[in-house]
């Protein structure tokens, strides 16, 4: 399947763009999977083994934070158009919604100081104070903020970490059984050399995931190929089951949510358009992992690396990831 695209990933791994890649294409019923390259270059080299836990980072967010999120909509616990202040009173902005948060359009800005070195009490009392700017809801500005917040707000109803309420809500009922926050180190693709953390391995990559743990919404699973595979046969086909979503809430995700419905973003989810203006559900993670779900004609595109190994500094992986996207929407269908 996919000849170009998968010419473009082969790529990646023989122009030492990234270590290796495992990636999946689905089409109408049909699975094509592959696996190649190191997991691992320094301190020693290692070679990429099938089953391999990547850290998925942004991809949790719409995975599981959003997931959530559209859980609590689906049982009227919580209203999208809702203030945010309505379930997180440190928040005092009333204009900021929880649509704003989950389509990137909340204009939360506001310089925080020596944000790395905050704890996790410091950090989320710094994100409370953000004000939006006068461009609220008018464009898209991808930030993690959005989605930490909205994380804050599932522990207000769970009464439990959020990492935990997608472990139980979203991992569990849907037999993802290797995705995980607490990964196994062994099995896990090392992402970063820092001179702060050395090796990062089996520990959450993002800088703000790692002070907040297992309460923080916009990063920290870790999963295989072949769990998203099942999370993305679970979104192409909603109805085999609802343990977690109504197949209508899946459905609807395939349009513009965004207030001025012209931006072409989703709840959580980024929108692509094939040739024949058909929407895909896109994301991506800064580690070097991305998704893009074809409802309408059944087709997905899996694809995870560690372009942040050994350093983070790799910008010729987001030129060649555009590539392999732009290629696999021409030819999916062919």
């Amino acid at each position: 399947m996919n000849e170009q695209t998968t010419t473009l990933l082969h790529r990646l791994v023989t122009e030492k763009v990234v270590p290796g890649v495992s990636y999946a294409y689905l089409h109408q019923g049909q699975l094509q999977t592959e696996v190649f390259g190191d997991a691992q270059l320094v301190p020693t080299v290692e070679p990429l083994k099938k089953g391999a836990l990547y850290d998925l980072a942004s991809l949790t967010k719409v995975i599981g934070t959003t997931t959530v999120i559209l859980k609590l909509a689906e049982q009227g616990a919580l209203k999208i158009d809702d203030p945010v202040a309505k379930y997180l009173p440190k928040f005092t902005d009333e204009r900021v919604t929880l649509r704003h948060l989950l389509t990137h359009t909340s204009a939360l800005s506001g310089y925080i100081k020596n944000r790395d070195e905050l704890n996790a009490t410091e950090l989320m009392a710094a994100l409370y104070t953000l004000k939006p700017a006068a461009w609220l809801g008018k464009k898209v500005v991808y930030a993690d903020i959005g989605l930490i917040l909205l994380g804050q707000i599932i522990e207000q109803f769970y009464q439990y970490p959020v990492q935990q309420v997608i472990t139980k809500e979203v991992l569990a009922p849907l037999n993802m059984s290797d995705a995980t926050f607490t990964p196994e180190k062994a099995r896990c693709v090392p992402t970063e050399l820092t001179a702060k953390r050395g090796l990062i391995k089996g520990v959450v990559h993002d800088p703000k995931a790692y002070v907040l743990k297992e309460h923080c919404g916009s990063a920290g699973l870790f999963a295989s190929l072949a769990d998203l595979v099942t999370f993305t046969k679970w979104m192409l086909a909603p109805e085999k089951n609802t343990a977690v979503l109504q197949p209508q809430t899946i459905v609807n995700l395939f349009a513009d949510q965004t207030p001025t419905k012209t931006l072409k973003r989703s709840l959580g989810w980024d929108l692509r358009y094939d040739s024949t203006n058909t929407p895909c559900l896109y994301h991506t993670g800064f580690t070097g992992t991305f998704m893009l779900l074809d409802q309408k004609g059944q087709n997905a595109l899996i694809v995870l690396s560690n372009r942040v190994h050994p350093t983070a500094d790799n910008e010729e992986f987001l030129v060649r990831r555009d590539e392999i996207v732009a290629s696999y929407l021409s030819e999916k269908d062919q």
